[in-house]
């Protein structure tokens, strides 16, 4: 199959694909003309891939959980530490961004939103940053 079957079997855009072969995370064969041509497995690693970053998996973590894939020694626990690890990131980012929405909520709140030149929003943008 080529690119283009390629892109519209896995849903992702053929930039996408050619940036995975480029990195070497797919590695399709090249017919006599130059062309690419996809078996079954680049579809396969195609569709992991697409759900992996659907997820938010670096693509460091695709690499790793690709190669975890295809190895049938694996250990699971590999799996799930990379699996872990990102969960943690995540907990993380939707910790930060309660606390951005609970500061953004306080401002709106603070401000009048009137024809007046007061506003607590710009007062606290052009605040001094304190360290953490």
């Amino acid at each position: 199959m080529n690119i283009s079957q390629a892109a519209t079997a896995s849903g992702l855009p053929a930039k996408t694909i050619r940036y995975y072969e480029d990195i070497g995370l797919i590695r399709p064969k090249r017919s006599t003309n130059g062309y690419r041509t996809f078996s079954d497995t680049n579809l396969h690693q195609l569709n992991f891939l697409a759900r992996a970053r659907a997820l938010g998996f670096s693509i460091d973590d695709c690499r790793s959980l690709l190669a975890l894939w295809e190895d049938n020694a694996r250990a699971s626990a590999d799996v799930k530490q990379i699996a872990k690890d990102h969960l943690s990131e995540i907990e993380i980012k939707i910790a930060d961004l309660s606390a951005m929405r609970d500061t953004l909520t306080d401002l709106v709140t603070s401000c009048d939103g009137n024809d007046r030149p007061n506003c607590p929003i710009l007062n606290s943008l052009s605040a001094p940053v304190s360290s953490r």
